[in-house]
């Protein structure tokens, strides 16, 4: 299944019930609206992309030339690069070399590089057991290779200390997110998985950091998964 039939899937994701935690309204709202990529998300998505599918990169990505567009020859040049590459999401240079960069570096970490040797963007669906509402998640990596399965998760940040992700993964519901997938996974595979994360600094020279979610911080993302989920079977339900 690619990416694009993942997302069409009409199963709720972790990034729609992340949207119901700030109102049923926002995700309602989103659902029927949505929005184009932002820089950041853009970002992210590329990076993703190069550390996890790079074999597919070019059929979804395709970086702009360097074209004078304030001179006639470079507007035309520019209309036909954008004719001939019209299904797919155009990146600048410096985009693509810096995720490329990243990458690098997350590689360069044997520790990593063994982590992230097993199944890539795997879908899982499931049905809610409380519930009854139909999931999904799509975890970046499945690692097979131990006695215990691992969901790996990979993601850039401004500061991957181990103190300044602590606090990204409450604001940014990691915790949540790491709760989700690993019910979803342990339903898929009937065994209960690791959960880790691998975050990788933006900026040179990309200090990579791994850590694994604690019993702690998975039960507070329960909590926030049965929480949510309520809310959205609440609101359809009504």
């Amino acid at each position: 299944m690619t990416e694009k039939e993942d997302r069409n899937h009409p199963a709720v994701s972790r990034s729609e019930l992340w949207r119901i935690s700030e109102s049923p309204q926002k995700f309602r709202y989103f659902k029927d609206n949505p929005e184009e990529p932002t820089p950041a998300l853009l970002f992210g998505q590329v990076f993703h992309k190069l550390a996890l599918g790079p074999e597919t990169f070019d059929a979804e990505f395709i970086v702009a030339p360097e074209v004078n567009r304030r001179t006639n020859a470079g507007k035309q040049a520019w209309a036909d690069f954008l004719e001939e590459h019209a299904d797919k999401t155009i990146i600048p240079v410096e985009m693509y070399a810096q995720a490329r960069e990243m990458c690098d570096a997350l590689y360069a970490v044997p520790f990593a590089k063994k982590l992230l040797n097993g199944s890539r963007e795997v879908p899982f669906f499931w049905t809610d057991e409380t519930t009854g509402e139909a999931c999904k998640c799509r975890a970046d990596c499945l690692n097979t290779n131990y006695s215990q399965p691992i969901i790996v998760d990979v993601k850039s940040a401004a500061d991957a200390s181990t103190e300044a992700f602590s606090r990204d993964a409450i604001k940014y519901g990691y915790d949540f997110q790491a709760a989700m997938y690993s019910e979803g996974v342990t339903l898929g595979i009937q065994q209960k998985p690791l959960f880790v994360f691998i975050v990788v600094e933006k900026n040179p020279p990309y200090a990579v950091n791994i850590l694994q979610a604690d019993e702690l911080l998975l039960r507070r993302g329960h909590n926030l998964l049965r929480e949510l989920i309520g809310i959205y079977h609440d609101c359809k339900q009504t």
